[in-house]
């Protein structure tokens, strides 16, 4: 995790590229549910549950990260849904792709102008962080190559902003935090 710069984030899967938009209720079509969306009418890829210890080869999970810190947030969600629901919803990595999920969703809620749902979310990815660094205890910080205690911290502060200013969708997917997930 860090700071973000002025500049673009860099890409961990340069070679996939981004959707057309990202993705904010109100502001542009449903990208599933829509006939204008970006993901109409295609078909439903099932993913394979990624191993926590060899979390570099997972092209989603990177994917995921690469389009939170390019603002993506709808889309970041749904590519980590995939692999929360391909590890059976249960157990450490699927709590830390949950908490990754809830901080998308944070993100989304944010970047629509909802300050009560950012902070709803913000504090669901607090709890679901904790229960990730209690799994990861003495064996360090991270998980799937993220700093979890850094990454519950800024949830905690997310969860307590009182307000939000909302960006709407369009050619420019201004993120909504200043934080890139930056995995080692």
């Amino acid at each position: 995790m860090t700071e973000r710069s002025t500049s673009q984030p860099p890409r961990l899967l340069p070679d996939r590229p981004f959707p057309p938009y990202a993705y904010v209720p109100g502001h542009a079509p449903h990208p599933t549910r829509d006939p204008a969306g970006h993901r109409y009418g295609a078909k439903l890829e099932i993913s394979e549950p990624p191993d926590p210890g060899e979390w570099r080869t997972c092209r989603d999970y990177l994917y995921g990260i690469d389009l939170f810190n390019h603002g993506f947030y709808w889309e970041a969600h749904e590519s980590w849904e995939g692999l929360w629901v391909a590890c059976g919803r249960r157990g450490p990595t699927a709590t830390c792709l949950q908490a990754l999920i809830s901080l998308a969703a944070a993100g989304l809620k944010a970047r629509s102008g909802s300050a009560r749902g950012m902070r709803a979310n913000a504090a669901k990815a607090v709890r679901l962080f904790g229960s990730v660094a209690g799994h990861v205890g003495s064996h360090g910080t991270r998980y799937m190559g993220l700093d979890i205690p850094a990454l519950a911290d800024f949830a905690t502060a997310i969860s307590k902003t009182p307000q939000t200013t909302g960006t709407a969708a369009g050619d420019e997917n201004p993120p909504a935090f200043d934080l890139l997930l930056w995995p080692d």
